[in-house]
């Protein structure tokens, strides 16, 4: 029998060369893999607190809706000439400074307070949209209000030949002046939620 010859057979130190670049590619692929975990794992995680968060947000907001209740049924309940000066006790001021925003330490001023069932606390402030308080039309001195023309129908009584549109609406002899209700409330994690409703009311 023949013997193979030099050139067909592999060298020991070739051998070990080849045996040698298996582990560097498996580290390597383990190193990715690890990676891609954790990246899963962390994106995992932000998902489920960016969830929580949400549903935080969105169970204050409820929450501090309370406050914009409450203030409602302050106004609907008091009768119009006691809504021209403050009214501390129920959070109502009867002036609005308009430089001042909720992030204003004094856009609180005369605020109120209210707990719900599940013991959290709603501050709220009603302000009627007016630079001073007194009455709206009032001369002496002279007062500035937002006012709204209130409708009372869609079509003119006016009949066929008139001087007036048939299609002309007829608005109120009194307008209707601005209440804004501002409520917010701090949670127990950090999270505060501001919300804000305007109600409109004849003098």
């Amino acid at each position: 029998m023949g013997q193979l010859s030099n050139a067909g057979r592999l060298h020991p130190v070739r051998l070990a060369r080849q045996r040698g670049i298996a582990l560097p590619v498996m580290l390597i692929m383990l190193a990715v893999m690890m990676l891609s975990s954790i990246y899963l794992l962390r994106s995992t995680n932000s998902t489920t607190m960016t969830t929580s968060n949400l549903a935080y947000d969105s169970a204050l907001a409820k929450a501090a809706d309370l406050g914009l209740h409450t203030a409602f049924q302050f106004l609907a309940s008091q009768p119009k000439t006691a809504l021209v000066a403050d009214i501390p006790a129920a959070g109502y001021v009867a002036s609005m400074a308009p430089n001042r925003g909720v992030n204003h330490p004094d856009f609180w001023a005369g605020s109120a307070t209210v707990q719900d069932g599940a013991n959290n606390t709603v501050q709220y402030v009603i302000h009627r949209m007016c630079m001073l308080p007194g009455a709206y039309n009032s001369t002496a001195p002279a007062n500035n209000c937002t006012l709204s023309a209130a409708k009372q129908k869609v079509a003119s009584p006016a009949g066929l030949g008139a001087s007036l549109s048939t299609d002309r609406s007829e608005y109120a002899t009194m307008p209707e002046l601005h209440y804004v209700i501002t409520a917010r409330i701090y949670g127990a994690r950090g999270g505060n939620v501001v919300t804000q409703s305007v109600v409109m009311m004849g003098p």
